[in-house]
């Protein structure tokens, strides 16, 4: 039996984003993926986003081992580099994550601390926003067997693992499928999850006038 917090007495550093890769192909070639992961967080989806959904054709993985400094993702916002404001994340652990094998958000209403600092101080490193707004984060607490919902146009990151366990999460984006679109599109990102049928019927309706 395998422990996930510890493969990395298996996994060579060198060879992580190789065999990461491969489990991200291999587990998305399931057809049912997609049914059963948005069937985790259906009803708060419902709640927060709509009852019509857009679904991100792929889900990813991430898997941090301690130590290494090569899966690192900077604080930054998905909206930043051309995601809709209006996509949620849905961020599942598969173990359980704490301190530096999770990930930072930045604290409700600091937003627009953050916002001023930058413009006043001409930031544009992620190191230089980062130690701006330190303070401000929050590190996420989050056992297995629940998930996170998070509006990942706020800022967000991870650094060095530095606990003795390897972080492993999944994570997709959702989001209503009449809410605006920036750089990724349906079907060359998004895929509907949901469609009520006034929906499917007015997509599909050919006006014979026009």
């Amino acid at each position: 039996k395998i422990n996930l917090n510890y493969i990395h007495r298996l996994v060579k550093k060198e060879h992580l984003n190789e065999f990461r890769l491969s489990v991200i192909k291999n587990i998305n070639k399931d057809r049912n993926l997609r049914y059963h992961y948005f069937n985790v967080g259906k009803s708060n989806l419902y709640e927060l986003v709509g009852n019509e959904l857009m679904m991100q054709k792929n889900i990813n993985l991430s898997i941090q081992f301690p130590n290494d400094e090569t899966s690192l993702l900077p604080i930054h916002s998905d909206v930043w580099s051309g995601d809709s404001a209006f996509e949620i994340n849905l961020w599942l652990p598969l173990v359980n994550c704490y301190r530096t094998k999770s990930m930072y958000i930045l604290k409700e209403n600091k937003y627009e601390i953050l916002l001023k600092r930058i413009k006043k101080l001409k930031i544009k490193s992620s190191q230089k926003i980062f130690e701006s707004v330190k303070g401000y984060l929050k590190w996420i607490k989050i056992d297995y067997g629940n998930y996170l919902l998070f509006n990942q146009a706020v800022p967000h990151g991870n650094i060095v693992n530095s606990e003795n366990e390897t972080r492993w999460s999944m994570n997709c984006r959702f989001k209503s499928i009449f809410s605006p679109y920036e750089d990724k599109k349906i079907g060359e990102f998004f895929l509907p999850i949901t469609t009520r049928a006034m929906t499917k019927i007015g997509i599909n309706y050919k006006n014979p006038f026009k």
